[in-house]
């Protein structure tokens, strides 16, 4: 997955992504709950992920990279 998001300076990058896997986390196996006989183990996301930041030169740039990721 692919996300290009917003946050505040003084936010952590991981508790941004705690805050963002946790809840949608939530919201998908209580509105999916036929999906937790496909899940490895109690979590739905892996543990990783990675993080950059982008400028507003460069933003454009991952904008499209996210975008040719659908094909």
């Amino acid at each position: 997955m692919h996300l290009i998001i917003q946050a505040k300076p003084e936010d952590s990058v991981a508790e941004v992504v705690q805050r963002l896997k946790g809840g949608t986390s939530r919201v998908i196996r209580k509105e999916y709950p036929e999906l937790e006989e496909f899940l490895w183990g109690d979590s739905f996301w892996g543990d990783g992920y990675f993080a950059e930041t982008v400028g507003k030169v460069d933003e454009e740039v991952v904008r499209r990279y996210i975008k040719e990721q659908r094909r």
